[in-house]
């Protein structure tokens, strides 16, 4: 004597409307009785079903309740940004190299606030393209460093004539020089400090 319907459908891990189903389609035979046999309607399950639509306790695929799926190997660098989201947004970092599905939603949350935050901010022209502002400050760098380097000529014969000296002789020299080095060091800062004496 086998199952009743019912008792197979929780045999198998599934409902009582898929083993009616099975037993429609004619996957599973049943008994003359009317039952089944869970030995041989087991195997008649796997061989006349697609593994892919397997379900249930003995199926491809556990139920909700038992699934214990393998875990995919996660990439450091992926975990090392969850942990970075996270500690930016407060929570503390988790031990081990792992993920948890509740840390992994928390740090989806956070992202998404932080995208909603920064579209908000771009709504309200808080924002500053990139671009453009990298753009406006190289070219006032660059006429800072043009008028910098221009000074030594536009000043050295006011300078003179203020000193009583000769333009060419002693300033235009220093002043050249500091132009010299300003050219060759456009980076660095300098700050020439120099006593003309007559």
């Amino acid at each position: 004597m086998g199952l009743s319907r019912r008792k197979y459908a929780t045999h198998r891990g599934v409902s009582e409307k898929a083993v009616r189903k099975v037993i429609a389609d004619g996957r599973i035979t049943v008994e003359s009785d009317g039952t089944i046999d869970p030995a041989k309607t087991d195997q008649q399950w796997a061989t006349q079903t697609d593994p892919a639509m397997l379900t249930g306790a003995l199926g491809g695929t556990a139920t909700a309740a038992t699934a214990h799926a393998p875990t995919k190997p996660v990439p450091k660098s992926a975990l090392r940004a969850v942990d970075d989201t996270l500690r930016n947004a407060g929570a503390a970092p988790e031990a081990g190299g792992e993920v948890s599905f509740l840390r992994a939603s928390m740090t989806n949350e956070v992202l998404k606030a932080q995208t909603a935050r920064v579209r908000l901010q771009k709504m309200k022209d808080e924002l500053v393209d990139r671009t453009s502002a990298t753009a406006m400050v190289f070219d006032l760098a660059r006429r800072e460093r043009a008028a910098w380097l221009n000074w030594p000529s536009r000043v050295a014969a006011n300078m003179a004539a203020e000193l009583g000296v000769d333009a060419h002789i002693r300033i235009h020299p220093v002043l050249s020089f500091s132009r010299a080095l300003a050219a060759a060091e456009p980076q660095t800062e300098i700050i020439i400090l120099a006593r003309v004496t007559e």
